[in-house]
């Protein structure tokens, strides 16, 4: 029986790493693996468990095919290494720390994936975005107006997460829609 790819998105300071940390034991506890990403990026300033590497590595590793999945955003490349092809083919789900600009080529490759939007408070994510420290007010001005356009598009296949209140309470939320999810399958 082929795996589920959970395709975890939304914009960048909603928590998605927050979540994925404190969701990671029980979803393990479940057979469920973690692609780690790769980014063009140092690994201290991500915040996730990522692997970063300079431009010129990604470029090669792409050309070697070492990505299942990869695009660019906010002037950064990504990478989900190719492994996720295997944990599928062996039964195991798979969750991703994916981009919400490649969802569509993503369920071109995987039809039957589960797309979940972390949403949070506008005000909320200014905030954190601010908080954080990595971007001018006017880079985060414009990454709060690409995830409000983003937000809009293909709400109908996609499952909707708040993050906005406490972090347990989202992980327990998550737990709960991949069960409704599987037994759905």
């Amino acid at each position: 029986m082929q795996g589920r790819l959970i395709y975890l998105m939304g914009p960048s300071g909603s928590g998605k790493d927050s979540l994925l940390q404190a969701a990671r034991a029980p979803l393990e506890a479940h057979g469920c693996r973690f692609a780690r990403r790769v980014i063009t990026r140092s690994a201290e300033s991500v915040g996730e468990d990522a692997l970063g590497v300079t431009p010129d590595e990604f470029e090669r590793l792409q050309g070697e095919g070492a990505f299942a999945l990869s695009w660019r955003a906010n002037g950064l490349a990504y990478g989900i290494p190719r492994e996720i092809d295997d944990w599928l083919s062996a039964g195991q789900d798979v969750l991703i720390n994916g981009s919400r600009g490649h969802l569509e080529a993503a369920r071109q490759r995987y039809p039957q994936l589960l797309a979940i939007l972390l949403q949070v408070d506008e005000a909320v994510l200014r905030q954190r975005l601010l908080t954080r420290g990595r971007e001018t007010p006017e880079q985060i001005e414009l990454r709060l107006a690409r995830s409000r356009k983003l937000q809009q598009e293909d709400r109908e296949r996609t499952v909707i997460l708040d993050n906005s209140g406490p972090l347990q309470q989202t992980v327990s939320r998550l737990l709960h829609l991949l069960d409704e999810a599987r037994q759905c399958a």
